[in-house]
């Protein structure tokens, strides 16, 4: 036996309401956009379907029975729900929710972004954070992550993004081991003791540079992760090129030469051009563009001179939203 709603439409529910709330045909006629006639025409086909009467017809008017009764009522929730999704569409209730997996290394989340991730889930706490750590570039068509947060001169043909800011780095030692500027001469810097990242990254041009200009004697320290370099030299096993963001946050550092633009890569913001649309990641991809930007002389090294103390790293102190 035929489904009778399967011959039901929006419009007929919408027409159904019109009737109920003109309490005539011909008034519901005029809400509609129709002729009275057609009004008649289909009342009679939607109670033929549904084998009920929807209306009483008195001297005085239509009247809902039970059976309409029910459907204007869900007449008006169907249009509650269209409207609000109206709302939403033109931008007027924008609540982006469900998982995002962002990935990025473990230098820029400790350094940078974990009060800038505090701060999104404040603003949008219906939107939850995956971090995936990985130097390696992710598939992002494959949904190993949603967006990549990457220093990287060539980002990926195949992702869209934007590029925020530019990370610098600049050559520095242990505040003790310079305590005034006559004691940062260039030229006794290759007597002393230097700390490079490990040659699995021989790659970069400050490893390049080290390598190049440095005794092997002198390379007293290597790591393979730029997270470990600050706290070298900090601990005063030599100097070394640090990104100015890292090294200014830190009172024990002190630089010790201009930042080198040789040395310099783009920060970016990163995504698949079929998630770009997507609410929480053009959403996440704003909010992370803007609170960058307001960033943009503390991650390029422009906050303090040589040897000042530049302006703080980000808290994540709570901020209205």
């Amino acid at each position: 036996m035929p489904d009778p709603l399967k011959t039901i439409a929006w419009d007929d529910f919408r027409l159904i309401k019109a009737i109920a709330d003109a309490g005539s045909l011909p008034a519901a006629a005029g809400v509609v956009g129709v002729n009275h006639s057609t009004v008649f025409r289909r009342l009679g086909q939607i109670e033929a379907a549904l084998g009920v009467r929807l209306f009483e017809r008195h001297r005085t008017g239509y009247v809902a029975t039970p059976a309409g009764e029910e459907m204007v009522a869900l007449a008006a929730r169907i249009d509650g729900e269209v409207a609000s999704f109206g709302r939403k569409i033109a931008g007027r209730e924008i609540s982006p929710s469900g998982e995002l997996r962002i990935t990025t290394n473990d230098t820029l989340l400790v350094h940078l972004l974990t009060p800038l991730f505090a701060r999104f889930r404040r603003k949008c706490p219906e939107v939850r954070l995956d971090i995936v750590l990985a130097n390696q570039a992710l598939n992002l068509s494959k949904r190993d992550a949603d967006v990549a947060i990457r220093a990287t001169d060539a980002p990926p043909e195949t992702l869209v993004g934007r590029r925020v800011a530019t990370i610098v780095w600049a050559l520095y030692g242990r505040a003790e081991d310079f305590p005034a500027p006559a004691d940062r001469d260039p030229a006794t810097f290759f007597r002393r003791d230097w700390v490079s990242l490990g040659d699995d990254l021989a790659g970069l041009k400050v490893v390049k540079y080290v390598e190049a200009n440095v005794a092997a004697e002198r390379v007293a320290y290597k790591v393979n992760t730029v997270l470990g370099l600050a706290e070298a030299i900090e601990a005063g096993l030599g100097i070394g090129h640090l990104p100015c963001f890292i090294a200014d946050a830190r009172p024990g550092l002190v630089r010790l030469a201009p930042p080198q633009p040789d040395f310099s890569t783009a920060l970016w913001l990163l995504t698949h051009p079929d998630l770009r649309h997507s609410a929480r990641v053009r959403v996440f991809l704003d909010f992370m563009a803007a609170e960058i930007s307001a960033l943009r002389r503390f991650v390029e090294g422009t906050a303090g001179e040589p040897g000042e103390p530049a302006e703080p790293a980000p808290a994540a102190s709570p901020e209205p939203s």
